[in-house]
């Protein structure tokens, strides 16, 4: 079915110490507002409307964006100054108006509510009595939360706050997780005749129960698990909500037919692509925009980040991929080896201790231990083209721009700063000279200086 949301993101999220709106904090890599947008979205969202800060460009570009990429209806609303949840509903009259039909009230701060979740909400209200459905869900330590106070038949009778609560009503564990499903038009007739709360100054979208109920119109309490109705607040609930969406991301790819020797010590990018029978040990980052391709292996210390692998690769143990890294089947990058924008082979490898950046590598190539491509001069970043089957010994130093032809060796400690050509033998080296026992001559002439 479908519905329309509106998403409260005009908070002002002091208890997160930052410069930064509390919608746009990451989860996943992903901001927190997106998560929500997605999950409403995937479950049938026809219009969805952002209620913003005054002023706040940094949200404005992300929902327009958004709303560009999915090709959906997202809007804003302006809420200044904020005067509670009803108020901040209200905003959204005039972008609703003609509007009759489900709405889903959510909250950018609580980026964990599957498209699931959304869907039940928006279907219970399927009912022609029924004009309220509370989100709820049985926490573990209820204190703070509100009550949710039902009937032998689901029916929601109140929401009793801790303060407000009975002893009787406080061992209750069925609490309010906030989020709520109305039916419109009748959502904004019941706002417009809620007052402000004398105490706070605010309008609370809660007291649409009671007037609801007062008028006839059912009203019903929906479960969810703690975890997914996990708001956010502080750094603290953000590590907690990480915690929570990294589990999903592992058992995700567990799925699919990836094996994760470890999972609780592999972090995955929300956006990450792993294919079947990929291996990753402990201890491994998998940032945005990769892709492992079917049967790789990662292992362990390793950190990708905007890397395309072929079947087949093994990566690592301690090695860093960066972005622009392209691998094609069969290649290895071993231990402390560094790449960026590179593109690699078929069974080409490089298996210790290497820099490779900027660079086209052919297949079958092999990269000799301690290998450097020095791809800036200062000024520019140049490049360095390794055709197939070549062989660069260890310790070499190349000078980009430059070209190594096909089945080309290099010498083990060479500095190329020339083309090679295929087929050729280069060895580019200081000549060695001894001066035999100038050790010693050396070693006394250190002493008498230091006396």
């Amino acid at each position: 079915m479908s519905f329309a949301t509106i998403i409260l993101a005009a908070g002002q999220g002091k208890r997160m110490q930052s410069s930064l709106p509390k919608p746009l904090h990451r989860l996943g890599g992903k901001p927190l507002l997106a998560w929500v947008l997605d999950s409403s979205f995937a479950a049938g969202a026809e219009k969805q409307i952002v209620i913003t800060p005054q002023d706040n460009t940094q949200i404005a570009d992300l929902i327009r964006n958004y709303a560009d990429r999915q090709e959906a209806d997202v809007t804003t609303a302006i809420q200044h100054p904020p005067k509670g949840t009803g108020h901040a509903v209200e905003c959204a009259a005039e972008a609703l108006d003609g509007y009759e039909g489900v709405v889903i009230v959510a909250f950018a701060d609580t980026p964990l509510v599957s498209a699931d979740t959304y869907h039940r909400l928006a279907q219970s209200l399927t009912a022609s009595d029924l004009g309220i459905a509370c989100l709820g869900f049985h926490a573990k330590d209820p204190t703070g939360y509100g009550r949710l106070i039902t009937d032998d038949q689901g029916g929601l009778l109140k929401i009793t706050e801790e303060k407000d609560a009975s002893a009787d009503e406080k061992t209750i564990t069925f609490v309010n997780a906030g989020i709520m499903a109305l039916k419109a038009p009748m959502l904004f007739e019941w706002l417009s005749e809620i007052g402000f709360n004398a105490n706070s100054g605010e309008k609370y979208l809660t007291d649409c129960i009671a007037l609801a109920r007062q008028k006839g119109h059912g009203v019903i309490a929906i479960e969810a698990d703690e975890d997914e109705v996990l708001g956010i607040n502080d750094r603290a609930d953000l590590a907690a909500a990480e915690a929570v969406m990294q589990q999903r991301l592992r058992h995700a790819a567990m799925a699919a037919g990836a094996t994760l020797i470890a999972p609780e010590t592999v972090f995955l990018h929300h956006d990450a692509i792993i294919e079947q029978d990929v291996v990753i040990d402990p201890h491994v980052v998998i940032g945005p925009g990769v892709h492992i391709g079917e049967g790789s292996e990662i292992k362990s210390f390793s950190h990708l980040e905007g890397v395309r692998t072929g079947p087949c690769c093994v990566i690592g143990p301690y090695a860093r991929l960066r972005p622009g890294t392209h691998l094609g089947e069969g290649v290895k990058i071993g231990n402390f080896v560094e790449t960026k924008n590179i593109t690699m082979g078929d069974l080409s490898k490089a298996n210790h201790l290497t820099y490779l950046g900027d660079s086209t590598i052919g297949t079958g190539t092999n990269i000799g231990a301690g290998t450097i491509t020095c791809n800036y001069d200062g000024y520019n970043k140049n490049r360095t083209t390794i055709g197939d089957q070549v062989f660069i010994g260890s310790n070499s130093a190349l000078v980009a721009p430059v070209t190594i032809g096909d089945r080309a060796l290099i010498g083990a400690g060479s500095t190329i700063t020339q083309n090679v050509g295929e087929d050729d033998l280069v060895v580019a080296r200081g000549e060695a000279k001894t001066l035999k026992g100038g050790a010693i001559k050396l070693r006394e002439k250190y002493k008498s200086l230091k006396a």
